[in-house]
């Protein structure tokens, strides 16, 4: 399964269900959409600042991922941010790999 971070920010109506339904409330309907996916939430947290609420998501693919941000963020009441999460040995392969870029502007490779 893939790791995604997940932030939102409640929006008008949004804040006033939090208000009302308690952060508790909100996070069992988020075990649940996650769960209908085929994923599992390692954790929830609420903040303030940039964003509202934080999870870590294991979900089966991206395309899950992309449904549980529409239907969330459907309602209007809320805005998500999907991060894909990757081990440091994710990293040390991506850096093995080979590739040529040239910068814009720059007429050499190195």
């Amino acid at each position: 399964m893939a790791k995604y971070l997940v932030c939102g920010k409640y929006i008008g109506e949004g804040v006033q269900g939090l208000l009302s339904e308690g952060g508790s409330g909100r996070r069992s309907e988020i075990h649940e959409l996650v769960g209908s996916l085929g994923g599992r939430v390692e954790s929830v947290y609420y903040a303030f600042g940039d964003y509202d609420i934080y999870g870590i998501f294991d979900m089966p693919d991206n395309n899950s991922m992309a449904a549980f941000s529409l239907r969330a963020s459907a309602s209007g009441m809320l805005s998500v941010t999907c991060i894909p999460l990757m081990q440091p040995e994710d990293i040390d392969e991506a850096a093995k790999k080979t590739s040529r870029y040239r910068p814009p502007g720059v007429d050499w490779l190195p």
